[in-house]
């Protein structure tokens, strides 16, 4: 199926590594420009903006903003802008995970949390959506979410868990907000992957993680990232405000 994002413009947030490296390989394989954020991983986002222009042949970026922070956000824009073109979506992939239980966790680290995976979330949706509004445009915002926002985690996740459920609240009051300017807001909600972050976790004990999928194993980013890249496309175009399970079967609702 073409997914008719031949030189759309997506800005995918902390796309240096993990789901959002998968997410912005294959929109390059869909002929999308791609605008790769990242924060402290430069060298690998400028690797795959090298990756991608070699590969597919397409216009791609690497731009630095900490999504957390208002005047970062807009600069990240500025420059996508000033080296592809208007944005037309958003993938807010980027995030952070505290692990320690409640009872130990510090308020530095709850308030990381909040700070990068709601406050993110916030700030380049709605820069996204002045500037969509401004061109009389409309658009997609596709934001990462977790299963563990319906399950909880039982590992000392809870500041994370929060903030991933709030992503979900903001998904539809924002699609409510937007739906007459023709932007499009949906959720993405994954489950357990392999990536770098827990692969030697996963490899250690791979059966442990593998069991507690119904499908009987993790899985793979590109199995997330495909539902991704397609909520970006125009072939959703009745579809706002939902949330897509992708997690195996391990959060059906």
């Amino acid at each position: 199926m073409d997914l008719h994002l031949r030189n759309k413009v997506v800005l995918v947030t902390g796309a240096a590594s993990g789901l959002g490296k998968s997410i912005a390989l294959l929109l390059a394989e869909e002929e999308a420009k791609v605008a790769v954020n990242y924060r402290s991983k430069k060298d690998a986002a400028v690797q795959l903006v090298d990756e991608l222009r070699s590969k597919y042949g397409v216009d791609a970026a690497a731009v630095y903003a900490d999504a957390a922070n208002e005047s970062d956000v807009k600069q990240m824009f500025d420059e996508t802008e000033q080296h592809l073109g208007n944005v037309d979506a958003v993938v807010n992939n980027a995030a952070y995970c505290a692990n320690p239980e409640t009872a130990s966790l510090t308020l530095d680290e709850f308030r990381k949390c909040i700070d990068i995976n709601l406050q993110g979330t916030f700030l380049t949706s709605r820069e996204l959506v002045q500037r969509l509004r401004r061109r009389k445009s409309g658009g997609n915002i596709v934001n990462i979410s977790s299963q563990a926002a319906l399950r909880g985690s039982q590992n000392g996740k809870a500041a994370y868990d929060m903030t991933k459920a709030g992503i979900l609240g903001f998904t539809r009051s924002l699609a409510l907000e937007t739906a007459k300017d023709g932007i499009l807001v949906n959720a993405v909600l994954p489950g357990l992957m392999y990536t770098e972050i827990i692969a030697a976790a996963i490899d250690a004990d791979p059966e442990r993680f593998n069991k507690r999928s119904p499908l009987g194993r993790i899985g793979r980013t590109e199995e997330i990232a495909n539902v991704a890249v397609f909520l970006c496309s125009d072939r959703v175009s009745y579809m706002t405000g939902a949330t897509v399970d992708v997690s195996g079967g391990l959060a059906m609702h």
